[in-house]
């Protein structure tokens, strides 16, 4: 058995409209964050199948998401108050067969999640060989504009920090850190972070303390 040298490529993709998914269209001014888990896209027909999670309004979404053309069947399951996950069975367009053919290459796998962070931008990571990463780069659709973020040894230990936490947790930590929550001496209170969440000082706080927890029994390896 031959043994080779893996790394990872992290990307930003900046879509061209006619590439920019439906999905994340319809959903980008209600949703606070959208992470595509797990996708199927039948060879033999139009169909595609999607597993997302998603942070915000779920009425709002599911209303923008049942109004859409494309989707033919979903189901909506909530993990939290504000978090949940989308299952979606939806028609396949060209562009978008385009773009999972640009990214799904032979000898490479795409880590999920998949992050839309804003209408027609897309956060990915894939892992392969070298040669094959910078193929990926090379054969993109000259449209899509493309930013490397990172390339090196597949550190999947780093990402699970992050992994186990909720995305409105994650959110709620990253806030926290931006406006000095965490600083020493602290420079911002937990009201900041709880009008910045749109939240109570109650919900933040217990946000905050659960993706602590979290986080702490991670690095002690519990």
């Amino acid at each position: 058995m031959k043994t080779v040298t893996v790394q990872s490529i992290d990307l930003t993709l900046s879509l061209p409209e006619s590439m920019q998914l439906s999905v994340s269209d319809a959903v980008s001014e209600v949703a606070v964050r959208e992470e595509l888990l797990s996708w199927h896209i039948s060879e033999s027909s139009d169909r595609m199948w999607v597993l997302a999670r998603v942070v915000g309004d779920r009425t709002a979404i599911t209303e923008a998401v049942t109004r859409l053309t494309v989707v033919h069947r979903s189901s909506f399951m909530a993990i939290d108050h504000e978090t949940f996950y989308v299952y979606a069975e939806m028609a396949v367009r060209e562009a978008d067969r385009a773009l999972w053919t640009a990214v799904e290459r032979p000898g490479t796998v795409i880590v999920p999640p998949i992050v839309y962070t804003d209408t027609g931008i897309v956060q990915l990571t894939v892992l392969g060989e070298d040669t094959v990463l910078r193929r990926i780069v090379e054969h993109l659709p000259n449209e899509i504009v493309v930013s490397v973020d990172r390339v090196s040894e597949h550190r999947h230990a780093d990402r699970s920090l992050a992994d186990r936490l909720t995305p409105r947790q994650l959110e709620a930590v990253t806030i926290a850190h931006d406006r000095g929550y965490y600083d020493v001496p602290r420079t911002a209170s937990l009201e900041a972070v709880a009008d910045a969440l749109d939240c109570s000082e109650s919900a933040a706080s217990g946000l905050l303390r659960r993706a602590e927890r979290a986080l702490v029994s991670t690095a002690l390896g519990r």
